[in-house]
């Protein structure tokens, strides 16, 4: 890497404290598309020395969709650890810290004990926001520190100078704290780089110097305004916002990190174009996730940085397309079928591919080895000419079916959906079958493949009350005889979560020792329950006294209530782990789908005690 920058004579920057804003109206008419400018003056790249990555999934990310829940938080920080946390290229992971869940996510993310990601915070820039940090034991911050003037004098009503004062009181606080601040250069691609960008690094710099320990700079592009074109001009040029800073600012490349959004489609191009002009870091988000038109999709960088340093090793691609799966399946989230790298229909063609024809044609059309490097199967697009290998093909790899539950193409209903598929043709259809079409006609000929929505509503409600009865029958004791005020944990229990129809408990015979009641008016109905009513010869009953484990029966009508229910029972042991009885509650269907959102909030918290 050449070294001949460095002999260059220092320029001499000076803060421009303006009384007007510099707005740049010829490059951003604002009334008009914003416009590139360019001259003859051409960079050369010089690659940054690390290449990592930081992740804002948990910060900027949650900005875009509903809040993660601490448990959904710290699995996808095991996921982030295990892509790329393990060999250090997912250096960093961001998070808020203003609210109770927050600093539970921390705690849980912090406590699993990984070097990489670091678990790193991000505040306002102000002394009392920096308390919440040092009082939360960071030892990394980000800051916002905005720097173009549509922020400074049209948002924040200051000048430059007073900003930067402002700005230099709390990085001197973070510093004497021992915290290691990170300024986010708020909306540098509308800023003045040499009015005021530069001579604000150079104070930071200098800070570091006075401190010896790091001040880190985030160059946030918050309008996706950056290009990454050759002799485009300050302040839009990627490669000359970066060149400034570590050449004319004396910020190291390690310092340094580019955050990006995506408003006019350059949000990956423009990160990478960061890491080959010096900057180190790449601020990403899963799937892109970010404000607006979201930041640059943190698996896309993954692959790009193996791209651009053949290190294969560095992340394990597989944990990808598990994020994919993750955030469809658990956050309710649909991936565009043309998504790249882990949308269903990235890696298909109806160019010709075909069953028969995968072995040997597969890499003509595939980008790489998907099933390696993804664990993702090359998709095949129905056609005419798909046959019927073709059709069972798709149904194995589309509905993911274990192996060992496999449709063969002899399968009856496969024959009947191949035949419609034919019908089409001969009437004149001339364009592939969609994904959406063929699960059409596979669940209407095939529909045990797919689960019932009575399966999804007891999935759903068993993940939901399982928690709860499980925590009850920890605190409920069997002490001796029952009645009604001999266990007030059972009565309290109901008020609190009016979706439990009924709430019983008996001994290890399965004699009614106590119950509760939702509501007084089905009082009547349950007096046929009476104490020491035998509930021995009940499923689920039987199963906790046989396994010890969590029982949840299928959804079927109360014969007391007419409501459509479940049942959840538990074991309930004493301090030997000897089973002493059985609690068990009817669960309303209705009533707990309407809570579903609160109950998950409880049982995050419960679970990070």
């Amino acid at each position: 890497m050449s070294l001949l920058h460095l002999n260059r004579a220092s320029s001499r920057v000076r803060l421009e404290n303006r009384d007007d804003p510099e707005l740049y109206r010829e490059i951003f008419p604002y009334s008009k598309i914003s416009r590139v400018e360019f001259d003859d003056i051409f960079l050369m790249p010089r690659p940054a020395e690390p290449m990592f990555i930081t992740d804002t999934t948990f910060r900027d990310g949650q900005q875009a969709r509903p809040p993660y829940t601490v448990k959904q938080i710290v699995h996808i920080f095991d996921m982030l650890h295990r892509l790329g946390g393990r060999s250090g290229l997912i250096q960093a992971s961001e998070f808020f810290m203003y609210s109770d869940k927050d600093r539970k996510a921390i705690e849980a993310c912090r406590s699993k004990g990984y070097k990489f990601p670091r678990v790193t915070g991000w505040i306002r820039a102000n002394v009392n926001d920096l308390k919440i940090a040092r009082d939360m034991e960071f030892e990394e911050v980000g800051l916002l520190t905005s720097v173009s003037d549509y922020h400074l004098y049209l948002k924040l009503g200051l000048d430059r100078e007073k900003a930067m004062e402002n700005y230099l009181r709390v990085v001197e606080q973070a510093l004497e704290w021992g915290i290691t601040p990170r300024c986010h250069f708020e909306d540098i691609t509308r800023a003045d780089i040499h009015g005021f960008c530069l001579p604000f690094a150079r104070k930071l710099m200098d800070l570091s110097k006075q401190s010896g320990q790091p001040v880190k700079i985030r160059m946030c592009d918050t309008m996706g305004y950056g290009v990454p074109y050759p002799g485009a001009t300050l302040p839009r040029s990627v490669p000359r916002i970066v060149r400034a800073l570590t050449d004319e600012g004396g910020v190291p490349g390690q310092w340094l990190e580019w955050h990006g959004h995506n408003d006019f489609h350059k949000v990956l191009i423009n990160g990478a174009t960061a890491w080959l002009y010096g900057c180190s870091g790449v601020n990403c988000t899963l799937l892109g996730f970010g404000e607006r038109t979201g930041n640059t999709p943190l698996e896309a960088l993954v692959i790009e940085y193996i791209s651009l340093t053949g290190d294969d090793d560095a992340a394990d691609t597989r944990v990808i397309n598990e994020i994919a799966e993750y955030f469809e399946k658990e956050l309710d989230y649909r991936i565009p079928d043309n998504y790249p790298f882990v949308g269903k229909d990235f890696n298909a063609t109806s160019a010709g591919i075909h069953v028969d024809g995968l072995a040997k044609n597969e890499e003509i059309y595939n980008i790489f080895d998907t099933r390696k490097i993804l664990n993702r199967p090359v998709p095949i697009i129905i056609t005419d000419k798909s046959g019927r290998a073709g059709v069972a093909y798709w149904i194995n790899q589309y509905l993911g079916l274990p192996e060992d539950r496999h449709v063969s193409k002899k399968h009856p209903a496969v024959g009947k959906i191949y035949t419609k598929i034919m019908d089409a043709y001969e009437k004149g259809r001339n364009t592939s079958f969609s994904n959406k079409e063929m699960k059409a006609l596979v669940r209407r000929f095939m529909p045990e493949l797919f689960a019932s929505e009575f399966d999804q509503i007891k999935k759903l409600a068993g993940e939901l009350s399982a928690h709860l009865i499980i925590k009850l029958a920890q605190e409920c004791q069997i002490t001796g005889l029952g009645g009604e005020d001999k266990y007030p944990c059972m009565r309290d229990f109901v008020r609190e979560y009016p979706f439990i129809q009924y709430l019983y408990l008996t001994d290890k015979e399965g004699k009614l020792l106590s119950a509760a009641i939702t509501d007084p008016a089905y009082k009547s109905k349950y007096d046929q329950l009476p104490l020491g009513f035998d509930f021995s010869n009940r499923a689920w009953f039987i199963r906790p006294m046989q396994t010890g484990e969590l029982h949840i029966t299928d959804v079927y009508q109360s014969q007391f209530t007419s409501q459509l229910i479940l049942t959840v029972s538990t074991a309930v042991t004493d301090d030997n782990d000897e089973i002493t009885g059985v609690i068990g509650a009817d669960i309303q269907i209705e009533q707990l789908l309407r809570q579903a959102e609160a109950i998950e909030d409880v049982v995050d918290s419960d679970s990070d005690e």
